[in-house]
């Protein structure tokens, strides 16, 4: 396990207890995707993760850019002109991005629920594509402050992978920015984050390396940093007789060639494997080759990390092929003599969507994506080796095109022990952006980041209690959703309940002015030079004795109004407006709730985190109020309409409270312990019952589930007098001798009794 440095742990307070946005940065092998994940897991706001492209998204665990915010693929121009056009390409304005590119219901109320957007692979971002993405979510939030309010996250190395902006597209661009990098943009000219870099390198630990690494990076590289790399040029290394290097090459072709060509010189049977994909899971966006073409003796490479407990291989890790079925995988890693089977991995495709109940933003799962998590590892170009550790590799890099691309395929490597040169290191090419090497002199010092903390974390203290307390905006929702009513004929549905917006429109204008008055109170104990947070927890808990009440009457109204609309023909746009109502409604309510555990958390001194900011009654909030709206409707005998299909559809989403992200196999555990069946756990959560028995296989490893709980007595007798006195490493003769008595699945979880 990682030791979270100093500039981590201050990513993470920065992200939890204040309102900041941080662009996080970091030498190759740092732990930015390790600090990604701890965010994700342990922040209490409302996440989204969004990447530049479908893959990088995949391995980010979120989703594209382009399709969170609805955003075409094409320039953006940041005004409201109409639509350029140049050469091949199409601009959109903001005009045309308001006019044309209309966003589903789903994805606006994420927006307007998001407290927290993470960028990855940031160093790919371009600026007139960020601009958009402001412009929409500004829209969307209806605020015209930076990302509408949300505190953004950049994550990425700008040293790596630039964005990609083609000429034609640059000679109009360029007449509204200085240049392509997401630091360019208009909002992030305007409003810069805090740039904080991770600075601890976990992947080498020889100071040589490390020193020449740095330079290269810093386009600081010296005639002696050369001579030290040219020491391991080797034109003539014999790839095929020294085992277990990888080739890293700059183009595609080439590296597929390579790989094509030793598997092919191999001999002995093709085994070819498919994935098992459920659900939506687009081609353009799958992690690994749809068909997996390995031999025995082919050199291969991991691409995730091992899931399990034994931690038996990581991103990048090499090994051979020992043994090949259709139904089962080893690979062998000769510098440790050890053999493992290869599991398959299950990849997701999800979009977000907000829970009804508790408004907290959850992944849906669209589809999945299970392969084997390993390729052929003869050659990988740079560009895909980002991420990757390697032992051993042979760098062909004397075609560098790209600034960074040199020194991008040198930090894949652990030490210059495993380092070969095909050709010597020219100066020519390796030179970094000069506008990246400028921003980054805005690193954040140690002492600027404490005190930046000290000071930003009395800010989100101080605005996230008065944003309790600001109705403003929600009132103005009332007032549109009574003055909407004009605009409906006297005979229709919502026609019929004008009275009653005008009476919470009532219910909420008479909260203003104390609650503006509190709000003010505030802002002067804030103001002080010592804040008293006993005093402002005592103020907040005078100011919910006297608001809650008709704050909840009011969230109480709209969902009965909403169970009885729901009973009444022709009524699905009037039920949507009322959702939309709801949500804004609920969100202040819940947010009063948060602002009571924020308080008491600050007084305690304790850290303000996800587990801190939510309870029993806030998951259960609105699932208790709609309950017993439905037993009352149930008592005076009002029965749902069935005629409305749409609406029935629209109202069947089934709530559920948003917990931490879980393991996959945690996941199948929890549904099995719930009595439900190998079959029904496959369908909930859209995997193959293949997959599922994988899971197992684990639980019972793990002593989780015993094998007599999933496999009758005879069958497990069938199994053991088979097993007896069976040695090897491979299942394959077992199962040759015996696949009419049992199954693959029903022997690899017998196996793992025995373990």
């Amino acid at each position: 396990m990682q030791t979270i440095s100093e500039a981590a742990a201050y990513t993470l307070q920065f992200i939890n207890q204040t309102h900041r946005s941080v662009f996080l940065t970091g030498k190759a092998g740092t732990g930015k995707t390790t600090l990604l994940r701890e965010i994700i897991q342990t922040t209490h706001k409302n996440t989204v993760v969004v990447a530049p492209t479908g893959i990088a998204a995949l391995n980010a665990g979120g989703v594209t850019i382009h399709s969170m915010f609805q955003l075409p693929f094409g320039g953006f121009i940041p005004d409201n002109s109409a639509p350029q056009f140049s050469d091949s390409t199409k601009f959109e304005t903001k005009a045309t991005l308001r006019r044309h590119f209309k966003m589903s219901g789903l994805k606006k109320s994420v927006i307007r629920n998001m407290e927290l957007l993470i960028i990855d692979e940031v160093s790919m971002l371009r600026s007139d594509l960020l601009d958009a993405m402001d412009f929409m979510m500004q829209t969307v939030r209806k605020k015209s402050t930076p990302f509408g309010g949300v505190q953004v996250l950049f994550i990425g190395d700008l040293l790596q992978l630039p964005p990609v902006i083609r000429d034609e597209e640059w000679r109009t661009l360029k007449t509204y920015y200085r240049g392509k990098f997401f630091f360019h943009s208009h909002v992030i000219q305007q409003n810069p984050p805090l740039y904080i870099e991770l600075s601890k390198i976990f992947r080498q630990t020889d100071d040589t390396f490390i020193s020449v690494l740095n330079n290269l990076r810093n386009n600081q590289i010296s005639q002696q940093d050369i001579l030290t790399l040219n020491k391991y040029v080797k034109p003539d290394f014999d790839l095929k007789a020294n085992k277990g290097y990888i080739t890293l090459t700059t183009h595609n072709n080439k590296a597929d060639t390579m790989n094509a060509q030793a598997l092919a010189d191999l001999e002995g049977k093709l085994v070819v494997y498919n994935p098992d994909i459920v659900g939506d899971f687009p081609d353009k966006i799958f992690p690994v080759e749809q068909q997996l073409q390995l031999k025995v003796g082919a050199q291969v490479m991991f691409v995730k990390n091992d899931l399990s407990a034994e931690k038996d291989y990581f991103n990048g890790k090499m090994g051979v092929i020992k043994s090949l079925s259709n139904e089962e995988i080893l690979v062998h890693f000769p510098e440790e003599n050890k053999t493992i089977e290869v599991g398959k991995y299950e990849w997701k495709n999800i979009r977000y969507k907000v829970d009804e109940a508790t408004k907290e933003i959850e992944e849906e799962v669209l589809g999945t994506f299970v392969h084997y998590p390993i390729k052929l590892a003869w050659a990988i170009t740079v560009h895909k080796s980002q991420g990757l550790t390697f032992d051993k590799a042979a760098l062909d890099v004397s075609q560098v095109f790209l600034p960074g691309q040199a020194y991008v395929a040198l930090s894949r490597l652990r030490s210059l022990e495993g380092l070969i040169l095909l050709s010597p290191l020219q100066m020519n090419g390796i030179s970094n952006d000069q506008d990246v090497m400028d921003y980054s002199l805005n690193k954040a010092s140690d002492d600027f980041l404490k005190n930046a903390l000290h000071f930003e974390t009395k800010n989100f203290i101080h605005n996230y209690l008065i944003n309790s307390f600001n109705w403003i905006d929600l009132a103005q929702e009332w007032r549109n959703h009574k003055f909407s009513y004009n605009e409906n004929g006297e005979s229709s549905v919502k026609s019929k309940q004008a009275s009653w917006a005008a009476k919470q429109l009532e219910v909420i204008e008479q909260l203003l002015d104390p609650s503006r008055k509190f709000v003010s109170q505030l802002n002067k104990l804030f103001s002080q030079e010592t804040v008293d947070m006993n005093h402002i927890s005592e103020r907040i808990q005078a100011a919910l004795s006297y608001f809650m009440k008709p704050m909840d009457d009011l969230v109480f109204e709209i969902l009965w109004k909403i169970e009885e609309v729901k009973r009444t023909k022709k009524a699905k746009t009037y039920y949507e407006e009322l959702i939309i109502l709801e949500e804004w409604q609920t969100k202040a309510v819940l947010q009063l709730m948060k602002a009571k555990l924020l308080i008491e958390t600050v007084v305690a001194g304790e850290t303000i985190s996800k587990e801190k900011l939510t309870s029993e009654e806030i998951k259960k909030y609105i699932s208790h109020k709609t309950t017993a709206i439905q037993e009352q409707f149930k008592k005076l005998n009002i029965t749902l309409i069935d005629d409305d299909k749409d609406l029935e559809r629209y109202t069947s989403k089934k709530s559920k409270t948003k917990v931490p992200k879980k393991s996959t196999v945690q996941e199948t555990y929890e549904l099995w312990v719930e009595k439900k069946s190998i079959d029904d756990i496959a369908t909930i959560r859209v995997l193959t019952k293949q997959t599922i028995y994988s899971h197992f296989v684990q639980l019972i490893q793990t002593k989780a589930v015993s094998i007599s709980e999933v496999l009758p007595a005879d069958k497990i007798q069938t199994l053991a007098a088979a097993f007896k006195g069976y040695k090897e490493e491979s299942l394959n003769t077992l199962m040759e001798n015996n696949s009419e008595k049992f199954t693959w699945n029903e022997a690899r979880m017998y196996k793992a009794s025995l373990n």
